[in-house]
């Protein structure tokens, strides 16, 4: 009889990318792979631990699975797994496995086999690691665009991020895994791969021989032209001249970047060991515009950390507002134990962070709306995505990253076509096909 396996993931595309490899392995060994919500043998919990709230979640995600079938076994693993086991097995119980960021390409073996500890816990020090975990990818169940893990870890430790603690040092995919992967994705059909990591453009730096993180793009793109690329975070920092160069030169290279701001104040940069000051960040976006002027641009935003008064509130909100980013992901500080900035003083009220937090919010539909507007009456290349939506109207995002809906036959799906931007509405971007 087949093992019947559920899996649910929290968290990031790497995470999602780790999720993907371990339905691959678990397709290859034959096990029944059930929804979440449905009784299943295993249960694996990818977990995140960016904020308390990720972990609450996770512990919640437990519960259910026990709920489900009480008899399963559970394996849990991810960020949360990693830096707090013991809050696991406090919601669990002992019919738990609990495995390590740094042991994630054994978990299906662990999953399949018949030995049946009550507990085990493979775990070991993240921090001591010295190479990625491998992880190939067939597919992605569900997903259009493929996401691509270049890179493992962070050496940044900004005062507010559990990550580093949680995945390690950096550590990268060897260039010739990281063109098999491609391949793979390019066979089974995939039009589009993000290029994902903890903190991706270190990549290369930990290599014997280091290569240029410029030489892999380089190497990617010209290995599937007929696929297109984005890169999913930069640091401002790493954005450079010769970056820009590279990515306008490709065609299948997307103009889309997304780098994170966290705050446009100073001092509150400094306590957060972001290592540069807003004007490098301003001089950044600038760039980006420069050489690609049709270019999304996203933002991540860090609201109410330890010390951030009113004027440091306003100095982030005028940055964002006198820049021409595209779109705001914006987060509450969330007090993350283990972290610096967990035991710095003045933290933010609840309430003044959910008001700054609305503020922002606003700014990003407002942002959103006047970047859609200038591209109305213009053809862009869109991926079609799927009709699965409120709408029931094929969806799918342009090469830079505007998400279009449109009437299309279900024959597109999964082709890149060429579609009008014609209006918005609602917040919605509507287009019409335009057919070759």
């Amino acid at each position: 009889m087949k093992k019947k396996v559920a899996i649910t993931t929290l968290g990031c595309k790497v995470n999602q990318y780790e999720s993907a490899s371990f339905v691959s392995g678990l397709q290859e060994k034959e096990a029944e792979l059930v929804p979440f919500s449905h009784k299943a043998d295993v249960y694996i919990i990818n977990t995140c631990a960016v904020t308390a709230r990720a972990g609450a979640q996770s512990r919640q995600l437990i519960r259910r699975a026990l709920r489900t079938n009480p008899d399963a076994r559970l394996v849990v693993t991810g960020c949360y797994a990693q830096i707090a086991p013991l809050e696991i097995l406090d919601s669990s119980g002992l019919s738990t496995c609990i495995v390590g960021n740094g042991n994630k390409h054994r978990l299906v073996d662990i999953v399949m086999s018949d030995r049946h500890c009550d507990l085990e816990m493979h775990m070991g020090d993240i921090g001591e690691k010295k190479e990625i975990c491998p992880l190939p990818v067939k597919r992605f169940p569900g997903r259009t665009r493929a996401y691509l893990k270049l890179q493992d870890g962070c050496n940044n430790f900004c005062s507010y991020c559990i990550v580093p603690y949680a995945r390690g040092r950096s550590r990268s995919l060897s260039v010739d895994q990281v063109l098999e992967q491609v391949k793979v994705f390019t066979e089974e059909g995939y039009k589009e791969i993000v290029l994902t990591g903890i903190h991706v453009g270190m990549y290369g730096q930990d290599l014997s021989p280091e290569i240029d993180f410029l030489e892999i793009l380089r190497r990617i793109v010209e290995s599937a032209p007929s696929v297109r690329f984005r890169l999913s975070s930069l640091e401002p920092g790493e954005v450079s001249e010769d970056l820009l160069r590279l990515i306008s030169s490709y065609d299948n290279f997307m103009p889309h970047l997304h780098i994170p701001l966290q705050s446009g104040d100073s001092e509150i940069l400094k306590k957060m060991n972001r290592r540069y000051p807003p004007s490098h960040f301003t001089d950044t976006v600038k760039k980006i515009v420069h050489y690609m002027p049709e270019a999304a641009i996203g933002v991540d935003v860090l609201v109410g950390f330890p010390g951030e008064d009113d004027n440091a509130f306003l100095n982030t909100l005028n940055i964002i507002k006198n820049l021409p980013v595209t779109y705001l992901h914006v987060f509450p500080y969330s007090r993350r134990p283990g972290t610096v900035a967990a035991s710095m003083k003045n933290h933010v009220a609840g309430s003044i962070k959910d008001e700054r937090v609305s503020l922002l919010r606003l700014l990003d539909q407002e942002k959103r709306a006047a970047f859609y507007s200038r591209h109305i009456g213009e053809i862009r290349s869109v991926l079609a995505e799927s009709k699965k939506n409120t709408l029931q109207l094929m969806r799918g995002f342009t090469d830079n990253y505007i998400p279009v809906y449109f009437n299309a036959p279900d024959r597109v799906t999964n082709q890149v076509v060429n579609v009008r931007i014609k209006r918005i509405e609602d917040g919605n971007v509507f287009g019409e096909l335009v057919e070759k």
